[in-house]
């Protein structure tokens, strides 16, 4: 038996350390490695003759206890340098199940991958992970904060934690609290919520493409955003389209926009005939347009430059070409030596005569899968087939009538290329020796 000398109570536990682990004596180690394990212990630490630990966070606490103020302090000393969050929700059962923490709801930037691993799992105030999946829904992973729970395994992989009863309670448990959350928010303040929209709007519409559940309770707050900055929840937009925007199936067609400044002519040409546009620009929105044609019944979605404004709606209406059918066949065999034929369709439309000579189009199916592919959609064998557009020329134009009475082919081509470029130009599509081709004619043109 060891004599004790001891002057005070308490008990001296030493360490010895392997030579070729000296680097865990360094200082800035050590405290590296008791802020990550020990910053919210129950008991007190010291280190270098400080306390360097907080022994009763706010998740702890009642939600009584603590003030606005006191959930933002908390989520600074979490995240330093990260922005004020939008809004946080305070987690706090003791039955069937143990759960405390509160979760923050960020401000996301459009790369959704760089928010996850943000919230952290400790089990009665010790650090467990900072990787919580399997533990909460794959969307509520771009949360950030703290949950704490006895009642999570430990060590173990995640597909046991996925088959695990009191993980799949406390996953239920936060995806509601989150739910519950948003629409008290949406039906309390609805002007709050709109305000944070572009913010939260890819976190719910994200959490609606990857979980049912999140799906049937988000539906009745999740909003659309039309050009003019207006917010609908699904069946507000229906009401306010379906008087103007149903075609000859009688099926709503949503109008949308994927970038309105460089869609903007294709914007207006659609405002013009009375339709509404919505912007549908956000980072899962190719995803979202696709899952909102399967879950809105009777419902479409369509680009806006993907045809003519007068084409966006299909409706029993005829139009008539001033052109004769042999005009017109003259007119698409001259664009055929204009314009490359792999690349583009030529498509012949008697649009009015107010419209432009020519325009771009889009084909909607070919470029959405296209744009999923590129967001690994699942789509990935299309990421290399060649782009190909419409091109679509207003045969009731005067510029069409004029090209047809040129007295020579040559000076036929020079007039309709030039219409044609223009076209493309507008879509960005003009580059290198054709783009220098048609700024030298416009020269010309104005000398």
């Amino acid at each position: 038996m060891v004599a004790d000398t001891k002057a005070d109570r308490g008990t001296d536990i030493i360490l010895h350390i392997n030579e070729d682990s000296a680097e865990f004596l360094e200082e800035a180690r050590i405290k590296n490695l008791l802020d990550k394990y020990c910053r919210f212990l129950p008991v007190t630490v010291r280190f270098a003759g400080n306390d360097i630990n907080n022994t009763s966070p706010a998740w702890v606490k009642k939600p009584s206890e603590l003030t606005h103020e006191d959930y933002l302090a908390f989520y600074k000393e979490l995240y330093p340098m990260a922005e004020e969050p939008l809004f946080y929700i305070h987690l706090n059962v003791d039955f069937p199940f143990s759960l405390t923490g509160i979760l923050y709801f960020p401000r996301l930037k459009r790369n959704l991958e760089v928010q996850r691993n943000k919230i952290q799992l400790y089990c009665r105030q010790v650090f467990v992970t900072d990787s919580v999946e399997g533990i909460v829904p794959e969307f509520l992973t771009l949360l950030h904060g703290v949950i704490d729970s006895p009642d999570i395994p430990l060590n173990v992989s995640r597909s046991y934690l996925q088959s695990d009863g009191n993980v799949k309670k406390i996953s239920n448990h936060i995806l509601k609290k989150v739910s519950d959350k948003l629409e008290e928010i949406f039906k309390e303040n609805r002007t709050d919520f709109e305000a944070k929209w572009d913010d939260i709007g890819v976190f719910i519409k994200y959490g609606m493409l990857s979980e049912e559940k999140f799906y049937d309770r988000a539906k009745n707050f999740c909003l659309v955003k039309n050009t003019e900055s207006k917010y609908y929840t699904f069946s507000e937009y229906a009401e306010l389209i379906k008087p103007n925007q149903e075609d000859k199936d009688n099926k709503l067609v949503n109008i949308y926009t994927s970038n309105a400044e460089e869609q903007h002519a294709f914007v207006e040409a659609a405002k013009n005939k009375g339709y509404d546009v919505l912007q549908m620009d956000g980072v899962v929105d190719s995803h979202f347009v696709n899952f909102l044609e399967y879950k809105l019944e009777n419902n479409t979605f369509v680009r806006v430059d993907s045809d003519t404004a007068d084409n966006l709606i299909r409706k029993d209406e005829k139009r008539v070409s001033v052109l004769s059918e042999d005009e017109q066949t003259q007119l698409k065999s001259l664009a055929e030596t204009v314009v490359n034929k792999e690349q583009y369709v030529i498509n012949l439309e008697p649009m009015s005569e107010n419209d432009a000579p020519a325009m771009v189009t889009r084909p909607e199916f070919m470029r959405r899968m296209k744009e999923m592919s590129s967001t690994g959609g699942g789509y990935e064998f299309m990421a290399n087939m060649p782009e190909q557009f419409n091109m679509v020329i207003n045969t009731n134009h005067p510029l069409m009538k004029k090209v047809l009475s040129t007295d020579t082919e040559e000076h036929k081509q020079a007039v309709l290329r030039q219409a044609l470029d223009l076209a493309m130009l507008s879509q960005g599509l003009l580059k290198g020796e054709a783009l220098t081709g048609f700024i030298k004619r416009s020269v010309d043109m104005i000398k």
